[in-house]
């Protein structure tokens, strides 16, 4: 499987609906220190599905990342803050993280709302239901740690 190093930064490839789900995955950097538990720095396999905005066929990418979920969420609310995203608090109901976040980016508006179920310190499911220009996406994202990274 070749490993997709940009998996969760610039989403080009899939248009509009990458936006969505940067900005949504930005906004968890806020939870880390108080809120979000412990994920395990590792291999992760990642399945993204995303709806793009205005419908069409969904698309759907595969990859396998080494990663620190946490770090890389924080990395990028960095670079999406710069860029003028804002977020809310997360609320936390058990094992379920929501947010809300809201960018207007290159010219293209989004908001988004999103939930991260954590089943264990080493696998999550993120869903995003958003707009991006007054246009609805849909995006879930399922990521299972499943090996050490290599050496």
């Amino acid at each position: 499987m070749q490993t997709d190093h940009r998996l969760l930064g610039t989403c080009a490839a899939v248009g509009a609906a990458g936006l969505v789900l940067a900005a949504a995955l930005a906004a968890i950097a806020p939870a880390l220190a108080d809120e979000w538990p412990t994920l395990r720095q590792g291999m992760w396999d990642i399945t993204r599905t995303m709806q793009p905005p205005g419908g069409g066929a969904p698309k759907t990418v595969t990859a396998q990342r080494c990663m620190e979920p946490a770090a890389d969420w924080q990395r990028q609310n960095a670079q999406l803050a710069k860029a003028g995203c804002t977020f809310t608090p997360v609320v936390r109901s058990g094992s379920a993280y929501t947010f809300s976040s809201t960018c207007n980016v290159m010219g293209v508006s989004s908001s988004s709302k999103t939930t991260i179920v954590v089943e264990s310190d080493s696998a999550y499911t993120l869903t995003v239901d958003g707009t991006t220009d007054g246009e609805p996406t849909h995006e879930v994202m399922k990521a299972k740690r499943v090996a050490d990274c290599a050496k």
